[in-house]
């Protein structure tokens, strides 16, 4: 979007219920600041804000749980053929890997997977790649983070004589597929406390299961932590206790060098320090590298980077990951820009959910285009690309803001309009659906329909939160490791960030995109620098909103700030 049709954003300073700042709940060597921080974001002692794996719902609690690990245990015991079926983004490839590497430990031998092409086959257990695998001859399918809304595909397996064990996350629609068992802790009746869990953590726990029902304590499980934690902060699940723990756990076992052979070798051509890895380094870094092949190519480059243990080839296929992910960010960064202009057509049109398509676009990067668009106008985006494997067909990925449940309005619009979407699933935030291209116009009078009804002048009132401001004394080398490594940030449990009103000594444009900055605050002088920076001016006060992180470049005690957001003061 230019700059003239930016959004006017508010700053929202987090509040801080004094209920939860109470004395000998927080550790008295504690920052301050990082105790303020975790309340802010509904922590109310330190056990909460860094949860162990101890505290984890037990996997009794999953229903289905018993006659799933059931199934595999019979399918171990009698050497049957048991065949992963894995979504091909980073958390159904982390899964695959998890699920691959768990049952071998746990005495699985006939073991293959198989993930299908989304120009093929389309997404998850279809009839074309049931088709595809019946000269593997399976005995059991395990789908992994996907098949609460395969009804085709699993009764297509069911058919050829397979027995069918779906586990999965998201949220299940009216009716469920004829599966042998489920395990979702979304489904209805389903008591786990967690409903937040990643298709990495539900295949995670039904290993859990497993090895309990075998008597195999004694296989270690936590080996496969550090891929449950990039899955987990891959897929952007919400962040709630269970998911801290399991991706702290992750990190852990990662900084202390303790990881695949794959995951080490995608953090070095990312540049990344595995001693000192964080969340944001898996969102930023590590996840792409790994959703780029699923985007571009074929995921299998990825599950099998994650399931290689010689160094030499996961360092090679990290490699090609590294090469697909530059392509994905070019021609990411081609559809943007002519996302942009759909954009300004649809804005000018007074629409309030942007359902933009172009013939030009590939379905693998949609999501992603979805959601830097979601970010740059404040509405909800349903991105629309030519599905490949039918011309009549258009691949929609969704992307919301805070107030407008995704897949509840996909489910509005297909109730009202039975027969308009051929297929949807997803989240609140995020979804996915098949159009044919002939009912594009009609889906997108609908959209503006539900969004006339839900979305009303406060959800479209774009804000940025805040931790208020920090204390020269906290605007230290300190502070910004302890920021760093005091907490498990991302989903609903958002990084800290900060807002303050700064003089403006110096500012340069870099790559005429990036705006580096000179700033002062009460005599303090700092570095500051504003990436892919909306274009206009600074003048000589500003308001900032920021990330306090190590300045790496000038090493060390200097910070920099990382700006967020900035706005005339």
């Amino acid at each position: 979007m230019s700059a003239e049709r930016e959004r006017p954003i508010r700053i929202v300073r987090r509040s801080v219920p004094d209920s939860h700042m109470q004395t000998g709940a927080w550790p008295t060597a504690l920052p301050k600041v990082l105790t303020r921080i975790h309340a802010a974001r509904g922590s109310s002692s330190f056990s909460e804000a860094m949860p162990k794996l101890d505290v984890m719902p037990h996997f009794s609690l999953l229903k289905d749980i018993d006659p799933a690990v059931s199934l595999l245990q019979t399918a171990i015991q009698e050497d049957r053929h048991i065949v992963v079926t894995a979504d091909f983004d980073c958390d159904g490839a982390t899964a695959c890997a998890v699920a691959m590497r768990g049952l071998r430990l746990l005495g699985a031998k006939h073991l293959s997977y198989a993930v299908p092409d989304r120009a093929i086959h389309g997404y998850g257990l279809t009839p074309a790649l049931v088709d595809e695998l019946r000269p593997m001859r399976p005995d059991l399918i395990v789908t992994v983070d996907h098949g609460i809304a395969c009804f085709d595909g699993v009764r297509a397996a069911k058919n050829a004589g397979w027995q069918v064990l779906v586990t999965d996350h998201h949220l299940p629609g009216d009716r469920l597929p004829c599966a042998d068992a489920i395990v979702n802790p979304n489904q209805p009746d389903d008591v786990f406390p967690s409903k937040a869990l990643a298709g990495v953590g539900v295949m995670f726990y039904v290993l859990l299961a497993l090895r309990s029902r075998m008597a195999l304590p004694s296989v270690e499980l936590t080996a496969l932590l550090d891929l449950v934690a990039i899955g987990t902060v891959a897929d952007m699940v919400r962040l709630d206790p269970l998911n801290r723990a399991l991706v702290q756990a992750g990190l852990n076992r990662i900084r202390a060098g303790k990881v695949h052979a794959g995951i080490a070798a995608i953090a070095a051509v990312a540049g990344r320090d595995l001693s000192s890895l964080t969340s944001a380094d898996i969102g930023f870094s590590i996840a792409p590298r790994i959703n780029a092949a699923g985007r571009l190519e074929d995921m299998r480059v990825g599950i099998e980077c994650l399931m290689a243990d010689s160094r030499a080839v996961a360092e090679q296929l990290a490699g090609t990951l590294d090469v697909i992910n530059r392509e994905r960010r070019d021609l990411q960064q081609a559809m943007i820009a002519s996302g942009d202009v759909l954009a300004e057509r649809a804005h000018d049109e007074d629409a309030l959910v942007l359902c933009l398509q172009d013939a030009d676009w590939h379905a693998g990067v949609i999501g992603l285009v979805a959601s830097k668009l979601k970010d740059k106008t404040h509405r909800p985006v349903v991105a629309f690309a030519p599905s490949g494997n039918d011309d009549d067909m258009l691949r929609g990925s969704a992307r919301s803001i805070p107030g407008f449940h995704m897949r509840d309005a996909l489910a509005w619009v297909d109730a009202k309009n039975p027969g308009m979407i051929e297929r949807f699933g997803g989240h609140a935030m995020a979804a996915g659906l098949s159009l044919p291209v002939a009912h594009f116009d009609e889906f997108n009078r609908a959209m503006q329909s539900v969004g006339q009804v839900w979305l009303t002048p406060s959800i479209l009132e774009a804000f940025i939160e805040s931790d208020g401001p920090l204390t020269p004394q906290e605007m230290s080398a300190g502070t910004a490791v302890a920021l760093r490594d005091g907490g498990v940030w991302g989903q609903a449990y958002p990084e800290p960030q900060f807002d303050d009103v700064f003089e403006v000594l110096e500012s340069r444009w870099l790559k005429e995109k990036h705006l580096r900055m000179k700033v002062r605050k009460d005599g303090c002088v700092f570095s500051a620098i504003q990436f892919n920076a909306p274009q206009r001016e600074t003048g000589e006060r500003v308001r900032l909103v920021y990330q306090l992180v190590l300045d790496d470049w000038r090493g060390g005690d200097a910070v920099q700030l990382m700006v967020r957001h900035r706005q005339p003061a």
